[in-house]
């Protein structure tokens, strides 16, 4: 016999989540292993004594990590998704017939608590993953990514001198007839008088006005150009006033955007992230490495952990971070720049009396250490006398037209250079290449296209810092449940010979273990 449904509502009804929710869910399971009440303690200083109540700080939390594991980086879009789920409201501790906070709750509390409170949300998921035996702490990949800030290109304004600052607030805006077509003017200039002025030097104008026009020329083969009003723009002369942290950087092969910049490590034992950081997009990865590597070996240290080997791909190259790598007792993984020579071609270098010996034979000597104006690098220079090199057969190859004698610079951390090299190439280095592009890339791929992390959506770095870290602690926590502990049928002395093993593997400098075989 046919069936025909009929449905009319009932009056009263006897309904509880729990029920519906399966013990299998992944909601529930989180609910179970997620404890975060340390929050009351940790935020009730940023709370008065009167007034209406104001959402409950670890419902808060929830309710951004679930934005975060469900990819939805919409405050709005988060109200109207979490009413239509019984799982997660299940897991907020919220029934059916309650009403969910408005989405400007959540955008103010998000600005009312300081970056301390996400962090310590952050490690208090990064010591679960620990107590599950998820980290090594050995070895940390570190990478990073430009994430998009919530500001447009055609919003951008000039930068002016400080002593035109004041005439340009006031009324008349100094801009070309070209950005006066795609101007559009922000609500509110957030902006500081630091922010809006100009701070290039003649010379650094000059190349950004070569530039200018060499984009005007051959525009129509740039990334963008088809873009209404495109045009050449630099952090030296222009600046967001939606969002003055916000910087302007470029990947190959993109069109030139406003972005934050991202920076990961990862830990290589179960790809857990040890650390992650908001950074202004306009600076250099190797500029970071320093403030990154304090910052995680603190960390590290204070949950019992030896940090040994940092792995990390050419954007952190310098002489510098080779030499403090080595002072912090880390072993550096870091391929070089391609531009890297440790002298000139066909010049041999003396260790030990430190000079260099070119191709007749002929001693060039170590002359002064000094900085590089262009880009304030730690250099020695070699230099030989005019007699050296005026009878000299190749003098017309080596020294061209107008030299008179031999000259040329060397950076001064060549002997770090060398050693990281050798490392690279070694085994080992092969190895710890090919751990970094299956962890550390992979883990960022995940946060960017299924995390929340395509954009940030707030305004400013230390709420961009705050967004960074939810997506790290989602992340974390997908990890941990997922995680099983493999285990083997003996049980009997595995885990020390495994830190035998590692000790044998990772910790000795000068060489690595090609094959070892155990019997038992």
């Amino acid at each position: 016999m046919q069936g025909f449904k009929i449905y009319q509502e009932k009056l009263f009804n006897s309904f509880q989540l729990s029920d519906r929710v399966p013990e299998t869910n992944f909601y529930r399971r989180l609910k179970e292993v997620l404890h975060l009440d340390f929050l009351y303690a940790a935020t009730e200083q940023y709370y008065g004594s009167s007034g209406q109540k104001s959402i409950d700080p670890v419902v808060f939390f929830k309710f951004c990590l679930v934005g975060y594991l469900e990819n939805i980086i919409s405050d709005r879009k988060l109200i109207d998704h979490y009413s239509m789920r019984l799982d997660i409201l299940y897991f907020l501790g919220y029934d059916i017939d309650e009403a969910l906070p408005w989405h400007s709750t959540i955008s103010r509390t998000r600005q009312l608590f300081p970056e301390a409170v996400f962090e310590s949300v952050f490690m208090h998921v990064f010591q679960m993953c620990i107590s599950k035996g998820m980290v090594s702490g050995h070895t940390q990949c570190i990478d990073s990514a430009p994430v998009k800030a919530n500001a447009s290109m055609d919003s951008l304004e000039l930068k002016v001198p400080s002593q035109d600052l004041d005439a340009h607030l006031a009324a008349i805006r100094h801009i070309s007839a070209r950005d006066k077509e795609v101007f559009r003017k922000a609500k509110h200039n957030k902006a500081t008088e630091e922010q809006q002025t100009i701070t290039a030097n003649q010379k650094q104008l000059d190349g950004i006005t070569s530039r200018q026009k060499k984009w005007s020329k051959d525009q129509d083969q740039r990334p963008g150009s088809g873009n209404k009003g495109s045009r050449y723009t630099s952090n030296k002369t222009h600046y967001s006033p939606t969002d003055p942290d916000a910087r302007i950087s470029v990947k190959p092969g993109k069109a030139r955007k406003l972005n934050y910049c991202s920076q990961l490590s990862v830990d290589t034992a179960h790809h857990v992230i040890t650390d992650i950081q908001a950074y202004h997009a306009d600076g250099k990865d190797s500029q970071q490495l320093e403030d990154i590597t304090k910052r995680l070996q603190r960390r590290l240290w204070k949950e019992g952990f030896v940090w040994q080997n940092c792995v990390a791909d050419t954007g952190y190259s310098s002489g510098e971070n080779y030499a403090f790598l080595e002072g912090m007792c880390l072993t550096s993984f870091i391929p070089p720049h391609g531009t890297y020579k440790g002298g000139p071609d066909g010049f041999v270098y003396d260790e030990a009396n430190d000079h260099y010996v070119c191709p007749q034979g002929k001693i060039i000597p170590f002359k002064k250490v000094f900085i590089e104006k262009k880009n304030q690098t730690k250099k020695k220079e070699y230099r030989g006398s005019k007699r050296l090199c005026i009878d000299c057969p190749i003098r017309s190859a080596c020294l061209g037209k107008s030299a008179q004698e031999k000259k040329f610079t060397v950076t001064y951390y060549r002997e770090e250079y060398e050693r990281n090299i050798a490392r690279m190439k070694s085994p080992q280095g092969r190895y710890m290449k090919g751990k970094r592009q299956s962890t550390v890339e992979p883990v960022f791929g995940t946060l960017t296209q299924f995390m929340g992390l395509r954009k940030i959506h707030t305004i400013g770095l230390q709420q961009a810092n705050k967004v960074m870290h939810l997506s790290a602690i989602a992340y974390n926590l997908k990890k941990y449940l997922k995680f099983t502990q493999k285990r083997v049928k003996s049980g009997v002395g595995i885990s020390k010979f495994t830190v035998f093993a590692k000790t044998l593997f990772f910790g000795s400098k000068g060489g690595v273990v090609r094959s070892l075989k155990i019997h038992f």
